[in-house]
């Protein structure tokens, strides 16, 4: 301001400069930029070799959107006779790419939720955990969040497939309490399987499992996820607090249970803190927020219960090649089957069947019947309690037989109690000869001593292997006389016998005779 003041007051920069102590062309250049409307102060933007060659690069950086590399702009200008250094070129394509933005800003619009309306939800990639015989496997999270409440759900699945993701839909709009107006989600095959001028084709089943629950699904644009930035921020958030990393020093984990226990406390840590947003605690605003859900159908829709098999002869399902058993009752009825983390759920429609099982008398509708570990090919999973009048025991073993009467001669003896019945078992099972005659012996002697001494007897009789003419009136004699002080099993090693001790010295030579 001193050197226009001088050079108002003298009219002449030479003057102008004795005066303020600079250089004339200093005042010269000061009053050539105040007579031209430009700043006097601050750096000025002086001429460089560069500057013929920006209206060039600027079309470059229009065309390519803003993209375009700063090395390849320099090969080209040095093909044009450009001589500068690479330098130079860096700082003209950084200055025109900055413009380039200031013009093309993308903008938003605060989004004003309104509570009930919507929900979000997406996929992100979960850590890897042991699944069937120990292999590890990677998981996948299922984020889901209430846009008014921010309440989230984060749930942790072996894959993406559409059963998978039905059966998230419901499990978290139960945990909602409600069903919102909107579900708002990218495009996977999925919910879209096609875009047609710009428009997404809705899956027809996720189409039929919106209308069962009574809810909208939409999708975002495509390779856009900043249109819908709620459930982009719960994926990020919930993978940076349940994936382990050498950021967040998380131990892996021992199995799939772990990882669903851990995304149970991640849940009721965040929707039991103060959202940043808006002021509220998500677990209190939800309560608010339920009034406006619309209600729950009682029954969730039918892929949501996983893909469907049919239960052949033997009582069983494949599922990933591999046998599943199922109770009896269900040969020939399709049931539904899904993979809830590291086994495998069986439902079935009870009202459906012809004839309700006894084991399911007082159970109706869609219905848990079986739920087994995941296995591997050529390990088949089939629960003994299945067959409970298979002639097999579990191990392997053939159950014994169980006696019944033909006969009023058998009847009588069976009548005798258990213990005819463990005699007649292991009698038959030795090869006994004359057991009808042995039978009758035993109802006869009955008539004299008792009906349950003579079982006793044969009890006795059953478990040391008893089973000659005279053995059983021994037994109750002996039972009558004295109390028994134990069983003797008759076996190779005990024998009446006389021993060969005498003979162990034969044909040897005796000592010092010589001979």
């Amino acid at each position: 301001m001193e050197i226009l003041e001088a050079y108002d007051t003298t009219g002449t920069a030479h003057s102008a400069a004795q005066l303020a102590g600079v250089d004339p062309k200093t005042v010269r250049r000061y009053v050539a930029a105040r007579d031209a409307g430009i700043p006097v102060t601050g750096p000025s933007r002086r001429t460089r070799i560069i500057d013929d060659y920006m209206p060039k690069i600027e079309e470059w950086v229009e065309r390519s959107k803003g993209k375009v590399r700063a090395d390849i702009v320099h090969e080209r200008l040095v093909a044009l006779g450009f001589d500068g250094t690479e330098r130079t070129t860096r700082r003209a394509v950084a200055e025109a790419k900055a413009a380039w933005r200031a013009g093309h800003r993308r903008t938003y619009r605060p989004w004003i939720t309104e509570p009930g309306l919507w929900m979000q939800f997406d996929w992100g990639d979960g850590p890897k955990v042991p699944g069937p015989g120990g292999v590890l496997r990677s998981t996948l999270l299922f984020c889901a969040w209430l846009a008014w409440s921010r309440f989230r759900v984060v749930i942790p699945v072996w894959d993406q497939t559409l059963p998978t993701l039905i059966a998230c839909l419901d499990a978290t709009v139960r945990r909602f309490g409600g069903v919102p107006t909107y579900a708002l989600t990218d495009n996977p095959r999925t919910v879209s399987i096609d875009h047609v001028a710009g428009i997404a084709v809705r899956h027809p089943q996720i189409v039929e499992t919106a209308r069962h629950y009574g809810m909208a699904v939409h999708t975002c644009v495509p390779y856009d996820p900043e249109s819908k930035g709620g459930s982009e921020a719960t994926v990020k958030i919930a993978k940076a607090d349940l994936v382990p990393t050498d950021a967040n020093l998380l131990p892996d984990y021992a199995s799939f249970a772990e990882l669903e226990a851990a995304c149970d406390r991640f849940c009721a840590t965040v929707n039991a803190r103060r959202h940043r947003e808006s002021a509220r605690i998500p677990d209190e605003a939800l309560a608010e927020e339920r009034g406006r859900l619309h209600t729950l159908p009682s029954a969730p829709h039918t892929l949501a219960l996983g893909t469907t098999r049919s239960v052949g002869t033997d009582q069983t399902i494949r599922f990933g090649s591999v046998r599943y058993s199922t109770p009896p009752g269900l040969v020939g009825t399709e049931v539904w089957v899904r993979a809830a983390g590291t086994e495998l759920v069986i439902v079935a429609d009870l009202d459906a069947l012809p004839r309700v099982p006894d084991w399911a008398e007082n159970r109706r509708g869609l219905s848990e019947v079986a739920r087994h570990l995941l296995s591997t090919p050529g390990n088949p999973k089939i629960d003994p309690a299945h067959y409970p009048d298979h002639p097999q025991e579990p191990g392997g073993a053939p159950k014994p037989p169980i006696p019944k009467a033909r006969s009023a001669a058998e009847a009588r003896f069976l009548d005798l109690g258990p213990g005819a019945h463990a005699w007649l078992i292991a009698a038959s099972a030795a090869g006994t000869v004359r057991i009808r005659a042995k039978m009758t012996a035993s109802v006869e002697l009955a008539a004299f001593v008792g009906a349950d001494t003579v079982d006793a007897a044969l009890a006795v009789a059953a478990e040391a292997g008893r089973f000659a003419e005279g053995d059983l009136p021994a037994i109750v004699a002996h039972h009558a006389d004295a109390p028994s002080s134990g069983n003797v099993v008759a076996d190779e090693e005990h024998s009446v016998q006389p021993g060969t001790g005498a003979w162990a010295g034969f044909g040897t030579t005796a000592a010092g005779t010589g001979s």
